[in-house]
């Protein structure tokens, strides 16, 4: 099958809604006329969808792990924070996730389709509009000059991409695929130029579980898992493995054809890496067999000499959407804009978990708040209340220029955990903007330096971290905690009771924030005396 077929039959078999708009397309000369301005007020109002709804398939496979009998209760616990989430965002005022994402569409526009305008920057300026009216994160950074950037404060630019396809049995059609692409798990597209040696049963399932395994739990799991083998490029390897981490491609044959230019789904290797998922112990986020909720391998054809590989994913907050124009009018995908009754029609009842675990008082000194830690093995679940600064990546940066140049570091550092994070922008009447936890690895890099001078002691974000960190740990009698990915509406909503910016507000989402929590939930990952959870899961300690 070729690709233009597959997204045909994924259209064919979407259900769609009217989008209600003065804007209308209009047949000229037998050519299919499309305002500019449809095109952006389309786009502005798929990414304010996509941002708050699921898919029915989404929900449906988060709601699997929760009847799942070799699920762990960490499993369950973090799918059903995540429905939860679902239903707290699907109120319209909270996103799902606090990265946003990137703003990205790929687009099929018939031959009897044309507007007369720069469509891709129409459909990137209804974009703008969306993350400008409701309260998503600008998380895109330009560059001032090689290495100094700045937030371009609009979430542009969006990466949009068209292209030309024959028009169809029903005529001229303008088809669009939305996505939200949130950074965490763009991270985690990984690309590898091998060699005709790796198609070998034993060697490719090796590959499998050395790539998948390293995958972690950073990206916010349970993952769509996608693999994409040949192309007739790098490039289109990596086009076809971002359109296939969307479902948009679940129509291709299951068998592999003769013909040229030929694309199919492996079942054997999918049901070989949810095997393979399932196995690796790192479950939905702290412990399990959740890691993964489906997969898709997808084969294609290649040059003689290259066999491209790609491995990615699309995280818990899976946001993709369609949308087409025709003669008729305008029309996007439905997604379930009522997941709670949704749910409790197929019999999921979501109820709170209460606090569990260890109860820890973030405003009792650094110093109590550590002998608390100490006394749990890792992988405890421990509940947050208290006080909790909020820094990421700019922050740190600002951190380590300081010392670079010989002053001394905020003395706000020494008092108070710091929560990785960059929070969506405050809705009215609200304390925060959604608010999840930002990839730690990142900061790894300045856990020494900060430890060692007594700052950055106890910190909070999601998944693994390295072995500098760990190490740094041992060393200075820090810890680092693991709270939920992907959550985030549902922590604005529930946990977070006070926000205030006490430094760097020229950093935006990024800037430093001092917040206080109430029954916040986590894990105890990395410990005072060498232990880390990730690594006693995959088998290593």
């Amino acid at each position: 099958m070729q690709i233009d077929s597959i997204v045909d039959s994924a259209f064919g078999k979407a259900r769609f809604v009217r989008f209600d708009t003065p804007h209308v397309p209009r047949l000229e000369g037998g050519r299919l006329r499309i305002p500019e301005a449809l095109l952006r007020e389309l786009s502005r109002e798929a990414f304010r969808r996509v941002s708050f709804y699921f898919r029915e398939t989404h929900l449906a496979a988060l709601a699997s792990v929760l009847s799942d009998r070799d699920a762990s209760g960490n499993d369950r616990f973090v799918a059903s924070a995540l429905l939860r989430n679902a239903v707290v965002a699907s109120r319209g005022e909270l996103p799902l996730c606090q990265d946003t994402g990137t703003a990205t569409v790929a687009g099929w526009k018939s031959e009897g389709c044309f507007s007369g305008s720069d469509e891709a920057a129409a459909i990137a300026e209804g974009a703008r509009a969306a993350y400008g009216t409701y309260h998503l994160r600008s998380s895109q950074v330009g560059a001032s000059s090689f290495f100094d950037e700045f937030d371009t404060k609009t979430n542009l630019p969006a990466q949009v991409h068209l292209e030309a396809v024959p028009d169809g049995s029903n005529g001229p059609e303008y088809r669009l695929l939305f996505v939200a692409k949130g950074g965490g798990s763009a991270n985690k597209t990984a690309f590898f130029q091998m060699t005709k040696a790796l198609l070998e049963p034993d060697k490719f399932e090796a590959f499998l579980k050395e790539k998948i395994a390293s995958l972690g739990t950073a990206a916010c799991p349970p993952y769509r898992l996608a693999v994409v083998v040949g192309g007739t490029s790098a490039e289109e390897n990596l086009r076809v493995l971002k359109l296939a981490t969307t479902e948009i491609l679940d129509g291709a044959s299951a068998e592999p054809a003769a013909s040229d230019g030929a694309i199919y789904r492996d079942s054997y290797w999918e049901g070989r890496i949810m095997e393979i998922a399932r196995g690796c112990g790192l479950g939905a986020q702290f412990g399990g067999v959740a890691l993964a909720l489906d997969a898709r391998v997808v084969r294609l054809s290649r040059h003689a000499a290259s066999c491209p590989v790609s491995i990615g994913v699309s995280c818990s907050a899976h946001r993709n959407m369609l949308a087409k124009i025709d003669s008729s009018g305008a029309y996007l995908e439905a997604l379930v804009e009522k997941p709670a009754e949704y749910l409790e029609s197929r019999g999921v009842r979501l109820e709170a978990d209460g606090p569990g675990g260890a109860e820890i008082d973030l405003d009792r000194p650094m110093a109590e708040i550590r002998a608390a830690l100490s006394s749990l093995p890792v992988g405890s679940r421990v509940t947050l209340s208290g006080r909790l600064l909020v820094a990421r990546d700019a922050a740190h940066l600002k951190w380590h220029n300081l010392l670079k140049a010989g002053l001394p570091l905020p003395g706000y550092l020494a008092l108070h955990p710091i929560i990785y994070a960059g929070p969506a922008d405050t809705p009215p009447g609200r304390v925060i903007g959604s608010f999840g936890p930002t990839t730690a690895q990142r900061m790894d890099e300045y856990a020494d330096e900060l430890m060692s001078r007594g700052a950055s002691l106890v910190t909070l974000a999601k998944g693994n971290r390295g072995p500098a960190l760990v190490k740094a740990c041992a060393a200075y009698g820090g810890f680092y905690l693991g709270t939920i990915g992907g959550a985030a509406a549902l922590i604005a909503d529930e946990n977070i009771l006070e926000s205030e910016v006490v430094d760097y507000p020229e950093l935006g989402m990024e800037a430093v924030r001092l917040i206080r929590v109430k029954d916040l939930a986590a894990f105890v990952v990395a410990d005072d005396k060498g232990n880390e959870l990730y690594g006693r899961l995959a088998g290593r300690k």
